[in-house]
């Protein structure tokens, strides 16, 4: 196939940014640091109701054993597991009911042929193995300091093997840390391993954080305290640390649970068992390039063109680079994005929508989302050309399989040998044998929260933009890797992305050199867009294991057959720098207390690789597991056609570049270093995929004819056992009425075609798309929570809140009000006034009224005045409730029957109805109306 240069059509722009960001923006110009890196983790609308119910039923869970326990002295539970029918129970009203049901799993040719966007039902024994917004998977059980969720670090003087954990911005100060200049450069490796190493990991694992903001009664405000309090799990700064902070601590929130972990357990039959927290994976495990296309249909729809005839993805409707297309703005407008400071403030460059939220954080990031969102346009167009009566949603999905491939290939092919070692390949990976439907291919926790990890220690401290000869460019100087968090205006505005993949391909990597881990780039000014502070990464790191109890750092050498350290001297044959060692041993006075992500990126590198033997294991083991078990792995047999894959192999990550910059020389492998001209090759010479071999022959002639369209929807067509056979399915918001698959009998569908409605998703009353607290408008294709004056939506797009101003009709009745008191005020200062003159014996003679006739003052003046104020008395009679009962009373108006053993005490005078009213705001589905 020739190499396309295309223009694509442009198609609208669409996604969610909470209205939190835009009061921000507009009462500070821009946020925080730590804000920042809350919205940049905030997940997408889904991941927010499932975050939002498990913090609901932790909370609830807790709440009501409190008080139970307080109560009846554990008399009624003789065990920290409520009865099974009260935690089912909660787990109904919380909404983690239907997160919890396993997925249904059509079998036919759309499945058969297609992976499903959530990656739901690719294991048909086990369906939500490896799909989005399930727990990540545990190789070790967890370490939590109360055994269930409270992290290791979390309770102070709580000591392990004797004792307490050091601070982490202790050991980011002591170990991590070093300044800018301390750099040694990767003689072997570009920049690009390190983009692509951030991208793939994007492309395998999101963490939400927690979705709770301070509006109960017992949540604490992370960005105020410094206090271990959930959500909250503040990294404490010490006076003597040269960290910049107005508090004694970093924000640091918790990750969000997973439904029916933590405290809150799961239902065994008819028995409540405890279950150890655990997090959620937003993304699908698997690759599948979820960076480009979502992991939601929600998302999935959002990104796609879907008027247009060639299955294609939607672009940035302003902006072009030289022709080429950018990635489409957020819909919702301010973003947090930072802005050019010399551009007019009218004329902004919002964040990019990609398939991941994180797609904006730094411009090699956003370049590389780019390019695929380029490369599917790019083969979508080249398929229908090749396969004019192919469907538009068929176009879509081929062009996604081919790019989830590609993914697939650059990754396992040339990426992760040059990261664990060409050993440690054979030994946890080896060569593909097919599918294995054993094999859980979920991501694993101690994967994306450590071992994936590694590449922060081999990030550049500088950003370099080379011009066509690979020299700088006097009109775009080096960046300093601060200067270019969340700035797309960057890429738009300076050049485009060929001048930063050209400084990508020309730069040399980092190294990881034990005594040179992080910079200060990373360290002192993660995120530094304002005045308003900074964070440190090498602390957010390790802070992250320990909310998600990791276990230690011989337990996982265990895990994968290396022996345990146990002294200084075992230490130094993992560790071969003897002062790092000693730093280590200062601080934490035995191995087994390491933290995992410190330890694993301080071991000494494997022959030919960036990472040492305990993280070579992790990330060899959990690679295996994304291929084998994965059904739709490019490899298998009942994926591509033989002619297909041996296409498919000729592809590179040089070669997407060719196919979708202006550049006309890269290395053969974009991930080794070279010197430019000699260690480059014309782009004639890179490889391309040839797509001749996904040409079908199709004679309507022959066959039933083209399927009848559908408005809303699409349909794919396949052949099985020699039938022709078309699967319908409907777009985003709308349900498919009639049968959904239709064959081709001589000559003659069988059935006639579905049509597909529009769901009024506001008739869900099981689990309503809308918080009690606003109402819910049913529109095409989708739905809307509105709120009444003065109230506004919060971040989740589904409850209401106080905006913090006046309803338009409380300022009428002000208005009235201040003009009627103002009278009032007039006529009051005029009647006192007269009585003041009349009191004043002698001072007043006389008062010549209109007719001229003299009174006395006795006549001219009432001798009293008298004021009869009537008092209203209310019927209204207010029972107060202690804090904990009014959390009890508004979670749990459903428990009647345990009426009996809920404390209600009738006084609390500090108790405010504002209080109850915030309270109530937090309970899914249920509002101060409904009690």
């Amino acid at each position: 196939m020739e190499k396309g240069r295309d223009k694509l059509a442009i198609g609208p722009q669409i996604s969610e940014m909470g209205t939190e960001i835009e009061r921000l923006l507009e009462r500070h110009g821009t946020m925080a640091s730590s804000q920042f890196l809350a919205f940049s983790k905030y997940p997408y609308q889904e991941t927010q109701a499932i975050s939002q119910a498990a913090e609901s039923m932790e909370a609830s869970k807790q709440d009501l054993k409190r008080e139970l326990h307080q109560k009846h002295k554990r008399s009624l539970l003789p065990s920290d597991v409520l009865p099974a029918d009260v935690l089912m129970m909660i787990t109904n009203v919380s909404g983690c009911l239907p997160y919890m049901l396993p997925p249904k799993c059509p079998d036919n040719c759309m499945t058969r042929k297609y992976r499903h966007i959530t990656g739901a039902c690719q294991n048909r024994a086990h369906p939500r193995w490896g799909a989005s917004n399930t727990a990540l998977a545990r190789w070790l059980p967890p370490v939590y300091e109360d055994g269930l969720s409270q992290p290791k670090g979390w309770n102070y003087g709580f000591l392990h093997n004797g004792f307490p954990l050091p601070s982490v911005r202790e050991v980011t100060r002591n170990i991590i840390e070093v300044s800018n200049e301390a750099v040694t450069e990767d003689e072997r490796h570009s920049d690009m391993i390190t983009v692509w190493g951030q991208y793939i990991s994007h492309d395998l694992a999101f963490t939400p954080q927690s979705v709770n903001r301070p509006s109960s009664l017992e949540e604490a405000d992370c960005q105020l305290t410094c206090e271990n309090r959930s959500p909250c799990f503040p990294i404490q700064v010490f006076a003597n640390d040269t960290f910049s902070t107005s508090l004694n601590c970093l924000p640091f929130y918790r990750s969000s649970p997973a439904c029916a972990t933590g405290h809150q357990g799961f239902l065994i039959g008819n028995l409540s068992v405890l279950n150890p927290r655990q997090q959620i994976n937003s993304l699908t495990s698997f690759l599948d390039a979820s960076t480009v296309y979502g992991s939601t249909p929600a998302t999935e729809n959002k990104l796609r063109n879907l008027t247009s005839e060639e299955g294609l993805l939607r672009i940035n409707m302003r902006y072009f680079d030289n022709g080429r297309e950018y990635l489409p703005f957020v819909a919702q407008v301010p973003s947090p994005c930072a802005q050019d400071p010399k551009a007019d403030k009218e004329e902004r460059v919002e964040c990019f929508m990609a398939g991941d939220s994180r797609a904006s954080e730094v411009p090699s990031l956003a370049a590389m989302h780019t390019l695929w969102l380029r490369e599917h346009n790019r083969l979508a167009k080249a398929l229908k050309k090749v396969n004019p009566h192919w469907s538009p949603e068929t176009v879509y999905q081929e062009a996604r399989k081919i790019v989830g491939a590609l993914h697939q290939i650059i990754t396992l092919r040339d990426y992760i040998p040059k990261i664990i070692g060409p050993g440690a390949f054979n030994q946890y990976i080896g060569a593909y044998k097919g599918y294995v439907p054993t094999m859980n291919p979920s991501v694993s926790n101690v994967f994306t929260t450590a071992a994936f990890r590694f590449g922060h220690a081999a990030i550049h401290p500088v950003i370099k933009r080379l011009d066509v000869q690979y020299q700088n460019d006097p009109n775009l100087p080096n960046l300093q890797l601060h200067e270019a968090f969340f700035t797309p205006w960057r890429l738009i505005k300076e050049g485009g992305l060929d001048p930063l993949l050209r400084g990508t391909l020309a730069t040399a990597a980092k190294l990881q050199v034990q005594d040179q881990l992080l910079n200060e780039e990373l360290t002192k000014k993660l995120f530094v867009l304002s005045h308003n502070g900074s964070l440190d990464l090498a602390s957010l790191d390790l802070q992250r294991g320990r909310d998600h109890g990791l276990p230690g750092y011989n337990d996982w050498r265990e895990f994968c057959d290396l022996p345990r350290l146990r002294t200084e001297s075992d230490l130094t044959k993992a560790i071969q720098n003897r002062t790092t060692v000693q730093k280590i041993m200062g601080l934490y006075k035995h191995p087994d207390k390491m933290d995992l992500w410190l330890a694993g990126i301080v071991e000494s590198m494997l022959p030919d690789a960036r990472t040492g033997p305990l993280f070579a294991c992790i990330i060899g083991k959990q690679m295996k597991a994304l291929r084998d078990g994965d059904r739709f792995w490019w490899e298998n047999d009942n994926v591509f056609t033989e002619d297909q894959r041996r296409e498919l192999r000729k592809y590179s990550l040089s070669s997407l570049i060719c196919d979708n910059t202006g550049l006309t020389e890269v290395p053969l492998d974009a991930f080794i270093l070279g010197k430019f001209p000699k260690d480059f090759e014309p782009c004639e010479n890179i490889p391309s995929i040839h797509l001749g071999a996904w040409q079908e022959t199709f004679h309507p002639e022959l066959n039933c004819g083209f399927p009848a369209r559908v408005e809303h929807g699409d349909f794919v067509h396949c052949s099985e056992a020699g039938k022709l056979i078309v699967t319908y399915s409907c777009h985003q918001g709308y349900a498919l009425l009639g049968e959904e698959q239709l064959c081709c009998i001589q000559g003659k569908w069988n059935l006639k075609a579905p049509v597909c409605q529009d769901i009024n998703e506001c008739e869900n009353k099981t689990n309503p798309p809308c918080h009690s607290s606003a109402q819910c408008v049913n529109t095409q294709g989708s739905f809307q929570c509105l709120c009444t004056d003065p109230y506004e939506l919060a971040e989740d797009g589904k409850t209401c809140r106080d905006s913090g101003r006046l309803s338009k009709g409380s300022l009428v009745s002000i208005i009235l009000g201040v003009i009627v008191l103002s009278c009032l005020a007039v006529s009051s200062w005029f009647v006192v006034c007269r009585w003041w003159s009349c009191s004043a014996k002698g001072s007043v003679n006389s008062q010549v009224l209109n007719d001229g006739k003299n009174l006395s003052p006795e006549e001219n003046c009432p001798n009293s005045y008298e004021m009869n104020i009537s008092q209203s008395q209310s019927n209204i009679l207010v029972k107060p409730l202690d804090k904990k009962s009014l959390v009890l009373l508004v979670r749990f108006p459903f428990l009647t029957e345990y009426q009996d053993i809920l404390p209600f005490p009738t006084h609390d005078d500090g108790l405010l109805a504002k209080t109850f009213e915030h309270n109530i705001q937090d309970v899914a589905h249920f509002s101060l109306w409904q009690l």
